[in-house]
């Protein structure tokens, strides 16, 4: 595409094209970003979107999408809730340390 006709939307079969083109090693997440102003990160979202999809549809009991992001959510608060625990533990661990030194 060129500068003269930007795109404005980016349909499920835009996204799947440039995705395909990734997946055959026909181009890279930080081309494709340069070439339509976008980040690396919004390409590599649709990337990981047509991974998750793909695997999804491989499964002998698909799952709908509700489900599959349900379950995303499930995962991505038991990490949150990880980080937070370990955050907690190196405040404390840092406080004990500064008690120790000024013992």
């Amino acid at each position: 595409m060129t500068d003269d006709n930007p795109i404005k939307r980016w349909t499920a079969k835009r996204k799947a094209s440039v995705v395909m083109d990734i997946f055959k090693g026909k181009t890279t997440a930080a081309e494709v970003a340069r070439q339509y102003d976008l980040t690396v990160s919004e390409i590599e979202g649709c990337v990981d979107e047509a991974q998750r999809s793909m695997e999804n549809g491989f499964r002998a009991r698909p799952k709908d999408v509700r489900e599959q992001y349900e379950s995303e959510l499930r995962e991505t608060k038991e990490a949150l809730g990880e980080a937070h625990l370990q955050m907690y533990a190196l405040k404390k661990f840092r406080r004990l340390l500064d008690e120790d030194e000024n013992s």
